[in-house]
């Protein structure tokens, strides 16, 4: 039996509409825009590992705490493949 679906059951809201099924991509970021939301999504990350810290899921936090610096190499690669002003 084949259903079509028409309208995708969640609406992407936030900065990452891309992880949303059935959302649009995002196309052509800016390195300072793509570098923002790579330490957002390690930021994120993060928090998600504390969360399930205390929800006493340490498999889960081990998996999220580690896939967090994931996201900050990636932003500083990005930094040096890009050339940014240096910060203050």
């Amino acid at each position: 039996m084949f259903i079509a679906i028409a309208q995708p059951a969640v609406e992407p809201i936030g900065p990452d509409p891309v992880a949303v099924p059935y959302a649009p991509r995002v196309h052509d970021l800016k390195p300072r825009a793509l570098h923002a939301l790579l330490l957002a999504n390690a930021a994120q990350r993060r928090l998600r590992g504390l969360e399930r810290k205390r929800a006493d899921r340490p498999e889960d936090a081990a998996y999220w705490l580690h896939a967090a610096p994931v996201a900050v190499k990636k932003a500083c690669a990005l930094r040096e493949e890009r050339s940014f002003a240096p910060l203050p």
